[in-house]
């Protein structure tokens, strides 16, 4: 598991440019902001997606919030995270391809895992 002396209930905010609707959110710009405050903090008991996450400055495509649904899911599998169990998510994407590959992943996966842990 990732050290972490914060434990809180926090709320997660990804896009490259969007503000978020209130300010109970920690805003990430990037995929690798996100996980840091996740490695730091522990999973988020909420995240606001956003799909599309811009370029680098040479023009590279950056990941996108499809990526970081795949990191979350793989790092609770692994034990290194804990997704909470009230752990819920939005998707504010205006990339409908790239919201619903989130939306379906994440589903799947807090579906399988409910199934799982009822065992």
């Amino acid at each position: 598991m990732f050290p972490s002396n914060v434990h809180f209930d926090w709320k997660l905010y990804i896009d490259d440019i969007r503000m978020p609707p209130n300010n109970t959110y920690i805003i990430a710009r990037t995929v690798a902001e996100a996980q840091i405050l996740i490695q730091q903090y522990g999973a988020p008991i909420f995240i606001s997606f956003d799909h599309d996450l811009g370029m680098d400055n040479t023009g590279k495509i950056l990941p996108t919030g499809y990526d970081l649904a795949k990191w979350i899911v793989e790092m609770d599998m692994n034990g290194l995270i804990k997704i909470p169990n009230h752990f819920s998510f939005n998707i504010h994407s205006q990339n409908p391809v790239g919201a619903e590959n989130i939306k379906s992943y994440l589903k799947n996966y807090l579906q399988f895992k409910s199934s799982v842990s009822v065992i």
